[in-house]
């Protein structure tokens, strides 16, 4: 049987679990808004998934177009209130719109006649460093056109870069089809769309606890997650990354809307209840009015320090447990 000293650590893990667990439900969860604005979520789709859902040069983006003006013949013809802002999901834009002109003339088109900022997810090549391509999202004006942007900050290794491209390619082939390295943004996406001030991020950035982080404490009101899961459809990870949507809700009191050009699109209150969402490879428009907050929670104030001192508790518990352990065999051996 085990030894009332042997069931300490037990005992121990388990009430530190308790106490860790209660501490999580006492957190409260502030949800109430000064002000609102209302919204629309474009999720235009593409033309397959997996690797090559690209299909042909400006499919994606004329999806996205298409699905705006049919929103806004909707506005006109009082089936849908006007929207204070639309937000498009990461790659809309499937071509550089600074650099071709069909592509900069469509989406002008589209943001004219929706006649309201729309906060448009494009690749666009690095003005400086040739061959590099940055994942922006841009707020394009009605009157004056594209303006401020955001560019992701943490792009993903092996799918937008290639660490150590020159010796890796010679070995793996398959590198090959990410052809451009994506170059990483320097600054936080908070970005004035309309009368909302937004903090953007791309796509699995929303898995990365500093990058919201800095976002909102820099400012955010909502948090907006343009991303791209194509590749990844019918798979687990669009589904995935909306729980990591909901998480972020609770985290910083902010309502998440996930833009995503095939799904899944969401629209997630600040309490972590998904309001709205839409199906995959499916074109579809979320509209709805969500919350502008501007309080702070208990995660913005202390950041990652719970984290690390459970790591740390953790750490020592382990060391505790093996310095136990050899005590009660050597105290067998001295018998």
């Amino acid at each position: 049987g085990l030894s009332p000293r042997g069931a300490l650590p037990a005992a121990g893990a388990v009430a530190v679990a308790a106490v860790v667990t209660v501490a999580g439900f006492a957190v409260p969860i502030p949800t109430a808004a000064a002000d609102s604005v209302d919204i629309a979520v474009v999720q235009g789709n593409v033309q397959q998934p997996g690797m090559d859902f690209l299909g042909r040069p400006m499919m994606i983006l004329d999806n996205h177009v298409k699905a705006t003006l049919n929103l806004a013949k909707d506005v006109k013809a009082g089936r849908i209130a006007k929207p204070d802002l639309v937000i498009w999901p990461e790659n809309a834009s499937d071509l550089d719109p600074f650099q071709y002109r069909e592509a900069y003339a469509r989406i002008d088109e589209a943001v004219k006649a929706i006649g309201v900022p729309v906060l448009v997810g494009a690749l666009v090549d690095h003005p400086t460093k040739q061959g590099y391509v940055e994942n922006q999202g841009i707020v394009w004006d009605p009157k004056s056109g594209p303006g401020a942007s955001y560019t992701k900050q943490h792009p993903v290794p092996f799918g937008e870069y290639v660490p150590f491209r020159q010796e890796l390619s010679k070995i793996i082939t398959r590198l090959q089809r990410v052809p451009r390295d994506f170059y990483p943004g320097d600054h936080t996406g908070v970005l004035n769309v309309g009368p909302a001030r937004l903090g953007d991020v791309i796509c699995f950035e929303v898995a990365y606890d500093e990058i919201v982080r800095d976002t909102v404490n820099a400012g955010a009101r909502a948090i907006v997650v343009q991303t791209n899961n194509a590749t990844y459809g019918r798979s687990g990870q669009p589904e995935q990354q909306l729980v990591m949507s909901k998480l972020r809700a609770i985290e910083h009191g902010r309502p998440v809307i996930t833009a995503a050009t095939s799904g899944i699109s969401a629209v997630v209150s600040p309490d972590g209840t998904i309001e709205q969402r839409t199906k995959e490879f499916t074109q579809d428009v979320l509209t709805a009015r969500i919350p502008l907050r501007d309080g702070k929670t208990l995660a913005d104030r202390v950041g990652a320090i719970p984290e690390w001192v459970l790591a740390m508790v953790g750490v020592l518990s382990c060391a505790a447990a093996i310095t136990i352990g050899r005590r009660g065999r050597t105290d067998e051996k001295g018998q």
